[in-house]
């Protein structure tokens, strides 16, 4: 499954590998289509790639680490 979704992350993130802790944690493969960072702010628009369970737990995780996740489209 292939997943496209935009995330906002909170500023106490800027300086946790979220992304990186994302992968390994979860096996899932990222790519990054556009992001931008800053000390206050940060975005990403990213293809999640793996099977739907990993993916919904991926998505709990971030949720819980106060990231914003929406704009959620399945690419076939």
């Amino acid at each position: 499954m292939k997943i496209k979704a935009e995330l906002t992350f909170p500023p106490e993130l800027k300086d946790e590998p979220i992304i990186c802790n994302l992968c390994k944690q979860f096996n899932i493969t990222v790519s990054i289509l556009e992001a931008s960072f800053s000390t206050d702010l940060g975005w990403a628009i990213l293809i999640i790639e793996k099977d739907e369970e990993e993916i919904k737990k991926a998505f709990e995780y971030l949720t819980q680490k106060g990231v914003k996740i929406e704009n959620i489209k399945q690419i076939i």
